[in-house]
């Protein structure tokens, strides 16, 4: 999936025009991790910014940017104003009960 808002070549949906794009493991410290190599440039793969990068959903936006991240990011910053809604009422109706139903604008 995306990094960030960045499109991944680990991603299912990212796909190489030139049938070049290669995943090999490569080992640091001992530890394994997938990297892309581009078999006709014979260097790592710039993702987005490759000319015959796609996405098979058609989610690959303009400076390498990912839609599916773009949204997802605009739906997780919708939840957490609706929770904050959600607590700030909660707590207005908490302290209108201690003060005996006077509500907090008769503070």
């Amino acid at each position: 999936m995306p990094l960030g808002d960045k499109c991944n070549y680990l991603c299912p949906y990212f796909k190489c025009n030139k049938k070049a794009l290669m995943i090999t493991m490569k080992y640091m410290k001992g530890n394994p991790y997938k990297i892309g190599k581009c078999r006709w440039v014979g260097d790592t793969c710039i993702t987005g910014d490759c000319q015959y990068a796609y996405c098979e959903k058609r989610a690959l936006l303009p400076g390498n940017r990912c839609a599916f991240a773009m949204r997802r990011k605009e739906e997780n910053e919708k939840e957490e104003e609706y929770e904050e809604d959600e607590v700030e009422s909660r707590v207005k109706e908490i302290l209108s009960k201690k003060l005996g139903g006077k509500g907090i604008e008769g503070i």
